[in-house]
C-alpha cells in the first residue's frame, strides 16, 4: 500500500518543448505524467503523479484541417448562451487553452482529476518560473 508520504516525497517536476509537437502526443504524454501511470507505485484513487511544464504552447502542431475545423465550445448558462470559436481564433487569443483543453480531456473527471490537473502549466513562451524546482526536460517522440 502506497501512503500519502511516499507519494508526496517522489514528485518530480518535467518540462515538455511543444514547439512543433503534435497537440495529441503532447497532451497523452502529459496526462500520463500528471496521473502517475510512469512510477511503479501507480495507483488509481491516489494521486502520485508529477508536475508538468510545457513551453511554446503557441507552436504547437495540429494535423490535417483541425486549424480550422475543430471548434472549441462553452456554454454560459443561460438561453443562447453557446459561444463556438475555432482553433485558429483560439491559438491567436489564448494559445495554453489549446493544450490545456486537450490534456484536461484525458484526466480524470473528478476531484481526484481537478488535482491532478492543478500540477499542469502551460506558457506559451520559452519561458517558465519553474527553475527553481529544477525541472528534468522531456523528450516526446
Amino acid at each position: 500500500m502506497v501512503t500519502a508520504q511516499q507519494a508526496a516525497s517522489s514528485v518530480h517536476w518535467h518540462v515538455i518543448d511543444a514547439e512543433g509537437q503534435v497537440l495529441g502526443r503532447i497532451a497523452t504524454r502529459a496526462a500520463r505524467l500528471l496521473q502517475g501511470k510512469h512510477k511503479p507505485i501507480y495507483t488509481p484513487f491516489i494521486d502520485t503523479g508529477d508536475h508538468v511544464v510545457i513551453v511554446n504552447a503557441a507552436k504547437v502542431k495540429l494535423t490535417g484541417r483541425k486549424e480550422d475545423q475543430k471548434i472549441y465550445r462553452q456554454h454560459s448558462g443561460y438561453e443562447g448562451g453557446l459561444r463556438e470559436e475555432r482553433a485558429r481564433l483560439v491559438r491567436a487569443r489564448k494559445p495554453e487553452k489549446l493544450v490545456e483543453d486537450a490534456v484536461h480531456g484525458m484526466l480524470p473527471k473528478t476531484t481526484l482529476g481537478a488535482a491532478m490537473y492543478r500540477k499542469l502549466k502551460v506558457y506559451a513562451g520559452p519561458d517558465h518560473p519553474h527553475a527553481a524546482q529544477k525541472p528534468s526536460k522531456l523528450e516526446v517522440a
